[in-house]
């Protein structure tokens, strides 16, 4: 018999949490039955496969990513915003490794697939970001995906324990922020400019 209460969105909050604690990989359909108190073919009433379900861990986690970055950069601009969305996508990445690997494991399938809708929410706070700073158009999409590329690349190496110099994370990622606030206040490497690098030049 179901376990009362059992839903689509209980069990895929369940896998995500199951995925942060034992690592996505890892991840069973089996494992996640035990966790939430069934057999495993009652699973299959809620997602329809093990794929199933890691695209909507991974759709949960880049909603909830989208969330935790576009409230922290609310009200902020510049150097300012770039710290706040930098410094909430890494503490979500370390606080929630599991799912956030589902995000990096896993392809929208088109246009109108969870994961590209989420996926493009996540991306909303950053473009904010950007348009703190003087980025000409033809740039602003090379700028948004060195700016998630960065950042990502921090807190996923983090979270996997990649780090293992004695310098302090914390200080060598305010230097990144103040590297890539650097670089997006001078100018684009490829030569076009926004107005305030023009008028500077």
């Amino acid at each position: 018999m179901p376990r009362a209460g059992l839903g689509t969105d209980t069990v895929v909050a369940a896998g995500a949490d199951l995925a942060d604690e034992i690592g996505f990989a890892g991840l069973s359909m089996g494992q996640l039955a035990q966790r939430v108190g069934v057999r495993t073919p009652s699973l299959y009433k809620h997602v329809a496969s093990q794929d199933d379900l890691n695209r909507r861990i991974a759709a949960l986690a880049l909603t909830e990513a989208a969330q935790a970055i576009g409230a922290a950069t609310q009200g902020r601009a510049g150097r300012d915003a770039l710290r706040a969305a930098a410094r909430a996508l890494r503490d979500f990445v370390l606080a929630h490794p599991g799912r956030y690997a589902a995000t990096i494991a896993l392809e929208p399938t088109g246009p109108e697939d969870p994961i590209a809708l989420a996926a493009t929410r996540l991306l909303e706070p950053f473009t904010a970001v950007l348009r703190g700073y003087d980025i000409a158009p033809a740039d602003m999409t090379h700028a948004l995906r060195a700016l998630r590329s960065v950042f990502h690349g921090f807190a996923t190496i983090e979270a996997g324990g990649g780090f293992q110099w004695s310098t302090d994370t914390d200080e060598s990622f305010e230097w990144l922020i103040d590297l890539v606030d650097h670089g997006l206040r001078h100018g684009s490497p490829t030569g076009s400019a926004g107005p305030a690098s023009r008028r500077s030049s």
